[in-house]
């Protein structure tokens, strides 16, 4: 019996076995990475630095208002919403000035979450990454401990900023093509678009030798192509498209930065149209005050403009002006952007009861709100596009250069032949009577003359649809007192001054970190928190790097005299490990050097990471190669 019970056990086998292999050091900095990242991250209760710029766009985001961040794709705004999401966040809190406190509607520890766990998995990803490029796990390790104890690490990951979560996914999509894995990357900052060029060339590189790698069939080949470009090329343009479709899906009121999209887009969203048109007439008459906006958006949405400034009477290269009054694109909402519809039948410049509709065909002329001159084109070279007609406020010099201001309306997307052009529905194109130029917009900026404002021309080789031609009535008014020649407008301007952050800093202020942040100061306890590094990881990061930049170099010199001082494979390590960290950190620093942009000590965090990678990497090289 015994027997034949044993013969039953040995011939059942089990339907599966799991076997699991768990790296402990790997636990463990995560779990240190995790405590570092997350303990206490509630406290200051207190709005902190940025917190009040990534603030106001989660509110809208919460409140599903429109709004547009040149600093980056929505992605970055879009996860720090999902932490305010979790935590129930309702969005109405006023992020007016650093160190509010929070009201009791405000999730902190929601909304500073997800930048937390970002920044503590950032440590082993940095473990991963040692390990993925051929190095000992005591690298790894080193490399890994740094990036934990890094003091500027853990200050960034530790509040609603986006340097943490921007740092991951580039760690991620490098290590991720290294493994032949999901070699993708999702960018939070436009930063991380010179890390995926950096992943570009590297895979652009692998490519070319497995090209000429006899061993691979020709299908084999072609397989390795095509995957690499669906995920490194075609995968990333459809998630960057489908951040922006979710962004416009979720968003969906009218808000703040709508005036940066078209006014169809305005309309668009709910509440745009009311906001744009409240107490607006729809249809334009003559004496109708409006403003004109251009329906393209090349390079800045912008409005038809002139101001009390002419034309030089020669220009730098020679050439000669009319000198009249300039007549500009102005991307700003400005009392100088106002026109009024004229007929040139009639002096007045009142719309009459009933009103007198002006229609797709009919002549105007178009007299400038504030300086009272006329919209003019003649055969004179414009300043920045010689081959099109200059646009001016006309100005009678008593010389033989009559006025030229009669236009055309032509409703491009009219239905009748004698359809009413309509505020905001009505595309139009003006039509210079005289010469049958088209009012456009060229492009180009004009230069210190000209406020660096846009230029307007007269284009008379214009042919079919351009936006740049097209142009349609966002505000609009009737004119109904009886001013003629003196017209007295409200000035709605603000002036604003470009001043230097008391804390910004030079790209070469970082490498000895010689700046800092002040993130917070508490009002009464004088209790602060600073963004700054730890002076000893940042010294030798930059050692580091300047020894493995003079060791490479060695190595190649000699390489090309046909001499070896290690061997090929730890060459091969030596050059993907200097393409790999050497580059991320070269990429995500030197093009601050060429940007006109406020810059602070945080922006260097991504370039440090890959430093401190190195590091570890030439640690490794001298003890194994060098010392011994």
């Amino acid at each position: 019996m015994l027997l034949f019970q044993e013969m039953i056990l040995r011939s059942v086998k089990l339907p599966f076995t799991v076997k699991a292999e768990i790296n402990l050091v790997l636990v463990a900095i995560t779990v240190l990475g995790l405590v570092t990242r997350l303990y206490g991250i509630n406290f200051p209760k207190a709005v902190v630095f940025d917190e009040v710029y990534y603030g106001q766009f989660v509110s809208l985001y919460m409140k599903q208002v429109f709004f547009m961040d040149e600093s980056g794709p929505p992605f970055g705004h879009m996860i720090l919403a999902f932490g305010a999401y979790l935590g129930g966040f309702d969005g109405n809190f006023v992020w007016n000035r650093i160190g509010a406190e929070y009201s009791c509607n405000v999730p902190v520890w929601s909304l500073r979450m997800i930048p937390a766990v970002a920044g503590a998995l950032s440590v082993p990803l940095g473990y991963l990454l040692m390990v993925e490029l051929g190095y000992t796990h005591y690298t790894a390790l080193v490399a890994s401990l740094l990036l934990l104890m890094e003091n500027s690490l853990i200050a960034q990951s530790r509040f609603m900023l986006l340097e943490s979560p921007l740092i991951f996914f580039l760690l991620l999509a490098i290590l991720s093509y290294l493994r032949f894995q999901n070699s993708m990357s999702l960018r939070v900052k436009y930063m991380g678009l010179f890390t995926y060029i950096l992943l570009l060339g590297l895979a652009a590189f692998h490519t070319w030798q497995l090209i000429g790698d006899k061993t691979q069939s020709s299908v084999m080949v072609l397989v390795q192509v095509f995957a690499r470009c669906l995920a490194l090329l075609v995968l990333p343009v459809v998630l960057y498209l489908g951040f922006f479709y979710a962004h416009l899906s979720l968003l969906y009121r009218s808000g703040p930065h709508d005036q940066m999209m078209s006014s169809a887009f305005q309309a668009s969203l709910q509440g745009g149209l009311a906001r744009i048109t409240q107490g607006q007439p729809l249809e334009v008459a003559f004496g109708s005050q409006v403003t004109l906006r251009s329906k393209s958006s090349k390079p800045v949405p912008c409005w038809l403009h002139s101001h009390k400034a002419n034309y030089p009477i020669r220009y730098e290269n020679g050439r000669g002006s009319s000198h009249q009054q300039q007549v500009t694109c102005y991307p700003f909402k400005d009392v100088n952007n106002w026109w009024i519809v004229k007929d040139p039948g009639r002096q007045d410049l009142v719309v009459s009861n009933p009103p007198l509709l002006v229609r797709h065909g009919d002549i105007i002329q178009l007299k400038h709100g504030m300086t009272s001159r006329f919209l003019n084109t003649h055969d004179v070279a414009a300043p920045m596009s010689p081959h099109s007609q200059e646009v001016s406020g006309y100005i009678d010099f008593n010389v033989s250069m009559p006025a030229q201001n009669l236009w055309r309306v032509e409703i491009v997307n009219r239905e009748s032949n004698r359809e009413v052009w309509k505020t905001i529905l009505s595309e139009v194109q003006l039509v210079h009577v005289n010469t049958s130029a088209v009012l456009k917009l060229s492009g180009s900026s004009l230069p210190e003359w000209g406020f660096r404002q846009l230029e307007v021309v007269g284009d008379k080789t214009y042919k079919g649809y351009q936006q740049s031609g097209v142009w349609n009535v966002e505000e609009h008014r009737y004119g109904r007192s009886q001013e003629q020649k003196e017209r007295e407008w409200k000035m709605l301007s603000v002036k604003t001054e470009v001043s230097e952050h008391k804390y910004s800093s030079s790209p070469l202020e970082w490498i000895a970190m010689d700046s800092n942040i002040a993130y917070w100061l508490h009002p009464s306890s004088n209790a602060q928190i600073h963004l700054i590094g730890n002076i000893v990881t940042w010294t030798m990061g930059t050692v580091g790097l300047a020894v493995f930049a003079a060791l490479f170099l060695w190595y190649l010199l000699r390489r090309q005299r046909k001499i070896t001082d290690i061997p090929e494979g730890t060459w091969r390590q030596l050059t993907q490990v200097g393409v790999v960290c050497g580059g991320g950190w070269a990429v995500n620093y030197l093009p601050f050097f060429i940007m006109e942009k406020t810059l602070f000590l945080y922006h260097y965090l991504p370039a440090l990471s890959f430093k401190i990678l190195l590091l570890s990497a030439v640690l490794e090289h001298l003890h194994t190669d060098i010392l011994r």
